[in-house]
């Protein structure tokens, strides 16, 4: 009974530390409600918190001007990505700079000869693989926020 009184401190404290918001899926599936690529679900311009909502206020990851936005082109803290198997996949990010970055050319999840690269048709950007994000019918890569 000791124990339990002694770890449950920790446990609350060590919560919010590990915590990922879960922003949907980079995915061209237009039918699955959690990607971005569907207009009326996760990729919908009007929701709150979502990537494609660009005037909202509450969403720090569609702003232009946030440091945790998709699109702003200096953003360093950016949505990351995951597929299935939890491997991770780079920074959803505009920043051509940042080495994880997919828009990074130069860069390991950036460039389209990289082996790791959602860019490489014959990598992880094939588009037969079902965690690919150009699968038109396969679960994709899931973006997590912080």
């Amino acid at each position: 009974m000791r124990i339990i009184f002694l770890l449950l401190p920790l446990m609350l404290l060590l919560t919010p530390f590990v915590h990922a918001e879960n922003l949907g899926e980079l995915s061209a599936n237009p039918y699955n409600p959690d990607s971005r690529s569907n207009p009326y679900g996760a990729g919908s311009p009007f929701k709150a918190d979502g990537l494609n909502n660009p005037f909202s206020p509450f969403s720090p990851y569609g702003s232009p001007f946030s440091n945790q936005s998709v699109t702003n082109p200096c953003a360093t803290d950016a949505p990351r990505l995951y597929d299935q198997r939890g491997q991770y996949r780079g920074k959803l990010s505009a920043n051509p700079y940042d080495p994880d970055s997919t828009s990074n050319y130069y860069g390991r999840y950036g460039s389209p000869f990289s082996p790791d690269s959602i860019k490489n048709p014959f990598g992880a950007g094939n588009p037969y693989s079902p965690s690919s994000p150009t699968n038109l019918y396969g679960r994709s890569l899931r973006i997590e926020g912080r």
